[in-house]
């Protein structure tokens, strides 16, 4: 399209000859951005090494000792810190560039090392006694501490998952949608708490414009928990006059979700809002329809509320995705 402009340009005598050839090699020896494939390379490097450390210690750790292993990783860890802390940049509550391309990596390593580090003299020397909220809790301030300081958005999703295991609950996939995860009440109420914490870390980031971009790591882990942590009470609490509540909850949490994304002009999390909202509203109804005494009818009624809730949703997503585009330009 570019070139056909500058074709018509030429043809009109509004470029000189020798103008028009220089657009023609621009255009011909373009240059190949390799920006992604840098950082894809880096980071396998740096979980690559990552793994291939915890691989020579467990093959040889009859041979070279504990002493010798914790030291060689304080060293790693020393060594990536003391390089991040002179190359810094200046601390600011917006977003920060790393001063190169290797800092975060260098940054992850280094954290990683950390956690490797403390993990490992909890479990051969016991360090923190049988105090083990201690031993996850000081790796998860270090780490927020971190993302905060050197504005890491990889280090605050470690952070994250840290503060999920010292409050006793995990957030990877596997785990959310595992069977047996929501197996007693006490779980699904912590994963309700952890999640409206991230919620409501996100909101305040956004509010107090503080790492105001860390907001979507916060509801990205928190909109996931806090909507699978309320649909799994509503099936533990089903048999109870609890189960609506919970589902209430959900349907509000999903409207907060819908209207922020449209905030932040983000598709992502109004797709997730629509999403866990009509299955809210899809267990809302079997719920409702299925408790009356008479059950004449009730999957019909039940099948044409499916078949023009399933339309309704498709349009929904179409119309939001066609909202958030024309505002895009806003």
């Amino acid at each position: 399209m570019e070139q056909n402009i500058y074709n018509k340009l030429h043809a009109d005598g509004l470029i000189s000859d020798e103008s028009f050839e220089k657009v023609k090699q621009a255009h011909t020896n373009r240059l190949f951005s390799v920006h992604w494939e840098l950082k894809t390379l880096l980071y396998l490097g740096v979980m690559l090494l990552s793994g291939g450390l915890g691989t020579l210690v467990y093959k040889n750790i009859d041979t070279i000792g504990h002493q010798v292993i914790l030291a060689f990783i304080a060293l790693i860890s020393i060594g990536c810190f003391t390089y991040c802390f002179k190359n810094r940049p200046l601390f600011s509550t917006g977003k920060v560039k790393a001063p190169n391309t290797g800092f975060d990596y260098i940054l992850l390593l280094g954290s990683i090392s950390m956690v490797t580090f403390l993990g490992y003299l909890q479990f051969k020397y016991n360090v923190f006694g049988t105090n083990y909220g201690m031993a996850t809790f000081i790796p998860t301030v270090a780490l927020f501490f971190i993302a905060y300081y050197f504005d890491h958005l990889g280090i605050l999703s470690m952070a994250i998952a840290s503060l999920g295991l010292w409050m006793g609950v995990s957030v990877t996939p596997k785990t959310l949608l595992a069977y047996d995860t929501f197996n007693n009440k006490d779980i699904i109420f912590t994963y309700v708490l952890f999640g409206l914490l991230l919620l409501a870390a996100g909101y305040l980031s956004g509010l107090l414009k503080i790492k105001k971009h860390f907001k979507f790591s916060y509801h990205h882990y928190g909109v996931h928990v806090t909507f699978i942590a309320l649909l799994a009470g509503f099936f533990e609490y089903n048999n109870t006059g609890y189960a609506y509540l919970w589902l209430l909850a959900a349907l509000g949490l999903a409207v907060y979700v819908y209207f922020d994304g449209f905030k932040e002009h983000s598709f992502y999390f109004v797709l997730l809002s629509i999403l866990y909202g009509y299955f809210a509203f899809c267990c809302l109804m079997v719920k409702f329809v299925t408790g009356f005494d008479s059950n004449e009818g009730v999957f019909e009624l039940l099948l044409l509320l499916f078949i023009f809730s399933a339309v309704a949703l498709v349009y929904l997503i179409i119309h939001a995705n066609r909202q958030i585009k024309a505002d895009d330009h806003l």
